[in-house]
């Protein structure tokens, strides 16, 4: 027996140069050994799945503290470890207080420290009311600062108009750090939501029409150029169409820093499902018609996307009920079905890997520590299983509320384990661990 702790064998371990069936050994939270015959302390059987580096979603609201009665750590963070993330990022917005400063970022890293199962980093906010509070955030340890383009939704974290937006991107590029944005223009989609509401129209399709792809694209197209002249490094959170992902290689052809995130519902479901489930499928952008949904998808399989995020968005369930569709909560539950639902989409495994794990760890300053398997990294793993048909039912679900628009969807993969810095936070044979998330900071 070795000084390891544990070694996984008999897996396809998907390593930086592709797949191979090696052991992987782990030491004290991270990667000791990878080759045949390694021995430990506690032995892994992991034949004929795949090994793969821990998703990083740099996207979800766990809304804790404050409205910890929305999700939590403790359930959200769960939920994320079985949709295969073993790192997260949390938004600044729908926990109360919002992060807008040190103090309001302590109270939430508190939260998670006691209880996330999976490590995590967190979203500072850029707003009007706390320009002067993004040094004592980037002080804090933030992985970036996230700004909505239009209303928020919640009172607390008002939107940034195009002065408060170039403003915060100057003191983030003096930071060093990536200023992520809800692209839609508030002008625009205002303007059709009053026009509807005055005309008594308040259905789904009535909301759909009130946020149009022309309003995501003036919007991206705003913040790409701002971030050009700043010399800001721009992250586009929840592309929704492929004329998105378009406007932002031209910029980034222009030299502007410049990625780009979708979301798995844009890929899997079309305007017509928000229509039959209703709330359960309502977002910001909203779900797309078919054609626009296939051509984000071509464009995703042709690697033109940078990274991947859930988006995970939940609320209590009579947030989600209503007559005016507009007054319903905007937000979908998915962080438990997020590899799952890229299997189901189609796209290759290294590809997956790409998008959620090896590209968000290097955007964002985390690629010496998190996004890979390879000597020396946090030993953080998910075993998936494919090749399968699995349908997902309500019962299946560990958020704090039964409400997904995946029920009944078969998925062709699941994630049977996860580890992170080496242990085992959940597996399907022995539930859950331990809360041990650690708060995890760029290192460039």
């Amino acid at each position: 027996m070795s000084d390891a702790d544990l070694v996984i064998r008999g897996a396809r371990v998907c390593l930086p140069g592709g797949f191979s069936e090696v052991d992987v050994a782990v030491a004290g939270g991270k990667i000791v050994a990878l080759g045949d015959k390694l021995t430990a302390k506690v032995e892994f059987d992991a034949s004929q799945r795949y090994l793969l580096p821990g998703a990083i979603d740099a996207h979800v609201h766990y809304n804790e503290p404050g409205r910890t009665g929305w999700e939590g750590w403790a359930s959200g963070s769960l939920a994320s470890a079985l949709g295969g993330a073993s790192c997260v990022f949390e938004m600044p917005l729908n926990a109360f207080p919002p992060t807008l400063d040190g103090k309001s970022f302590r109270l939430k890293q508190a939260a998670a420290e006691a209880s996330s199962v999976v490590d995590f980093g967190l979203w500072g906010g850029l707003t009007p009311a706390n320009l002067d509070k993004l040094e004592e955030l980037a002080s804090c340890g933030v992985v970036g600062f996230k700004a909505f383009m239009c209303s928020s939704g919640m009172e607390e974290f008002p939107r940034a108009n195009l002065d408060t937006l170039r403003a915060g991107m100057t003191v983030a590029a003096h930071l060093g750090l990536v200023v992520a944005v809800h692209a839609e223009d508030e002008d625009e989609t205002a303007q059709l939501a009053a026009r509807s509401l005055a005309a008594g129209r308040r259905g789904v399709r009535d909301y759909l029409d009130s946020r149009p792809v022309s309003a995501e694209i003036k919007a991206i197209d705003q913040a790409c150029e701002m971030a050009g002249e700043t010399g800001c490094s721009l992250h586009v959170v929840h592309v929704s169409c492929g004329e998105g992902l378009v406007e932002i290689a031209r910029a980034r052809s222009r030299g502007v820093d410049v990625t780009a995130e979708t979301c798995p519902h844009y890929l899997l479901l079309e305007d017509g499902d928000m229509a039959k489930m209703g709330g359960r499928a309502k977002c910001a952008p909203p779900l797309r018609g078919p054609a626009i949904r296939a051509d984000l998808l071509r464009r995703v399989l042709a690697g033109e996307v940078d990274t991947i995020g859930t988006d995970h968005s939940p609320c209590p369930p009579e947030m989600k009920e209503g007559d005016d569709f507009f007054k319903v909560w905007g937000g979908v539950s998915g962080a438990q079905q997020f590899l799952p639902s890229l299997w189901a989409a189609g796209i290759k495994v290294e590809e997956i890997v790409r998008m959620v794990s090896t590209r968000v760890a290097a955007r964002f300053g985390l690629d010496r520590r998190k996004g890979s398997i390879a000597l020396g990294m946090d030993a953080d793993f998910i075993l998936v299983e494919g090749g399968i048909e699995e349908t997902f039912q309500a019962a299946d679900l560990v958020t704090r509320h039964p409400i997904s628009p995946y029920f009944g969807r078969a998925f062709p993969a699941a994630v049977r384990a996860i580890w992170v810095g080496g242990e085992l936070v959940w597996s399907q044979s022995g539930g859950p661990g331990a809360a041990r998330g650690r708060l995890v900071r760029p290192l460039h």
